[in-house]
């Protein structure tokens, strides 16, 4: 009886002894970093933005972080949107966009991100916004049209298909948010 042949599996490296064991295999996979955020707006659709006291070329931010380990995408969105703003955003969670970036010279990992309606505030729950003055130090409210004149162009660009995702229903995939120079 002859032995049938595995078949192959792209990325799967096997040994003279066969497959690899799971932690070894897991050196050779791509490494990537992971965020969540949530898409915040008033009461007439205006994107609410974050300045970042510690990002110089990326001064303008959602919501949100780095998933910190044994976290889920919306824990994270939640976790950080309590840290970062003081409220806790409702659920359940609403995918918008999902956002991919390959590394480059700003950062040496793939980055991939979640991000999820935060929902609209209104003037009283914008002002009442308790900023951890670590990260940030300003919010602002603008339209989309208003917010290009103050990010990079790629940060624009994911806040762009992020409201229209929002405005349309349709989730967007963002796969251009890459780490090279601008």
């Amino acid at each position: 009886m002859t032995r049938k042949e595995e078949p192959a599996i792209p990325g799967r490296r096997a040994s003279s002894s066969g497959w690899l064991p799971p932690e070894q295999y897991a050196e050779t996979v791509l490494k990537a970093t992971a965020f969540a955020c949530v898409y915040v707006t008033d009461e007439n659709d205006r994107p609410l933005q974050l300045h970042s006291v510690y990002s110089p070329s990326h001064p303008w931010q959602m919501v949100g972080g780095t998933m910190d380990p044994g976290e889920r995408p919306w824990q994270t969105a939640v976790r950080e949107c309590q840290e970062e703003t003081g409220i806790t955003p409702a659920g359940p969670p609403q995918l918008l966009a999902t956002v991919y970036g390959l590394p480059g010279t700003e950062w040496p990992y793939s980055t991939i991100g979640l991000i999820f309606d935060g929902g609209r505030l209104t003037e009283a729950q914008i002002h009442g916004l308790a900023l951890d003055p670590s990260e940030h130090d300003e919010v602002r409210v603008l339209s989309v049209a208003e917010w290009e004149a103050l990010m990079p162009p790629r940060d624009f660009a994911r806040l762009s298909a992020v409201a229209e995702a929002r405005r349309t229903g349709v989730a967007a995939y963002f796969d251009t948010w890459d780490w090279g120079s601008e």
